[in-house]
């Protein structure tokens, strides 16, 4: 099914309904939810996603597991995507919180031989049996750290998701603690209170997420130069120690 939207068939019997969507280059899916888990691959493009409680960096040919009723929005950075609605009593060990996976080449040929069945596939058929090795699969997923923790109390949450949107290496801490109308530490302390992060680590942390999409059209020395790191052997190894990949693996 391609290009359909999930309110055309969620009332169908199926337990997953695998839908591609190809999506115009900045594309928001605002704030919702849905009744059903979701699989969100990115076959092409990245997706940055937002929930209440973090925000998750989902690169090509990865895909990022979001909970049912979970309430999220997610912006489209050229992207085309498979889909999985998945009922959640068929993945009871589906994660309580967003999760990025890698997607294994079997799988991503799984996905694209879904986004071809009809919406009425039915038990003991070819597609049943392509569906029940898809829900396999999808069991022995590997999750990659490309998320960040947001706090869930104002003006920090502002404040983070502002500097998602646009990393910016000349704020400082003393900065924020202005805008927020605290002393620098007391700040200091409540955001590592909300987050398991200084302020310093967060942003740092927060301009290697926006490094991904960059990535896809630039070279490491000018990402590298672009988030102010001083060499790009200082930013390839900041990257890999954040994220357990090196920056290479983001070119997809």
């Amino acid at each position: 099914m391609r290009n359909v939207s999930l309110a055309e068939l969620d009332h169908l019997p199926a337990e997953v309904l695998p839908i591609a969507t190809d999506y115009p280059p900045g594309t928001l899916l605002t704030w919702h939810e849905h009744r059903r888990a979701q699989f969100l691959y990115a076959a092409t493009g990245t997706m940055l996603v937002e929930t209440g409680e973090g925000a998750w960096t989902v690169p090509g040919e990865r895909a990022v597991l979001i909970p049912p009723g979970t309430r999220h929005q997610v912006r489209m950075l050229d992207v085309r995507t498979s889909s999985l609605y998945i009922e959640p009593e068929a993945v009871p060990w589906w994660p309580h919180s967003c999760r990025v996976v890698e997607v294994a080449p079997l799988l991503r040929e799984l996905l694209l031989a879904a986004a071809d069945l009809d919406a009425g596939y039915t038990a003991r058929d070819r597609d049943s049996v392509l569906i029940e090795l898809i829900l396999c699969e999808l069991a022995t997923l590997t999750e990659v750290p490309l998320h960040i923790v947001l706090p869930h109390e104002a003006p920090f949450d502002e404040l983070c998701r502002s500097y998602l949107a646009g990393p910016d290496i000349t704020v400082t801490n003393a900065v924020w603690a202005r805008t927020a109308s605290m002393s620098e530490r007391a700040f200091t302390r409540r955001f590592r209170q909300l987050t398991g992060l200084s302020p310093a680590a967060w942003r740092a942390r927060a301009r290697l997420l926006a490094a991904i999409p960059l990535l896809r059209h630039k070279p490491v020395t000018q990402v590298s130069a672009l988030l102010g790191y001083s060499s790009p052997a200082a930013f390839s190894y900041a990257f890999s120690r954040a994220f357990s990949v090196p920056p290479s693996s983001m070119k997809n």
